[in-house]
């Protein structure tokens, strides 16, 4: 199953629903990924596909506020769940969606 494609996603987090929008594709013969939201873009670092339905990756963010983030997702056709971590801070809910018309 390929993971590649524009995801979607929504973490719920203590101060709302944050959205995001995922860019994952090869290059190079290895899985990439780029994360927008809150205008900044950022890339992800440690992006590994296990199982070829477990996608875990982490990234750093500076808005709303500057956070280290972990993520491990459970993929399922065109739909993704899983949590989110940032340091010592509860996991929250991640959840999100293939864009098919991308």
């Amino acid at each position: 199953m390929s993971v590649e494609g524009i995801w979607n996603i929504v973490i719920a987090t203590p101060i709302g629903q944050q959205q995001a929008v995922l860019r994952l594709f090869s290059e190079g013969g290895a899985l990439r990924g780029v994360a927008t939201g809150e205008a900044e873009e950022v890339p992800l670092s440690d992006l590994t596909l296990q199982a070829a339905d477990r996608l875990t990756w982490r990234q750093s963010i500076t808005r709303p506020m500057r956070l280290h983030l972990s993520f491990d997702v459970a993929v399922h056709g065109d739909e993704l769940t899983g949590t989110a971590k940032a340091g010592r801070l509860p996991a929250t809910k991640v959840t999100g969606r293939r864009d098919t018309a991308a």
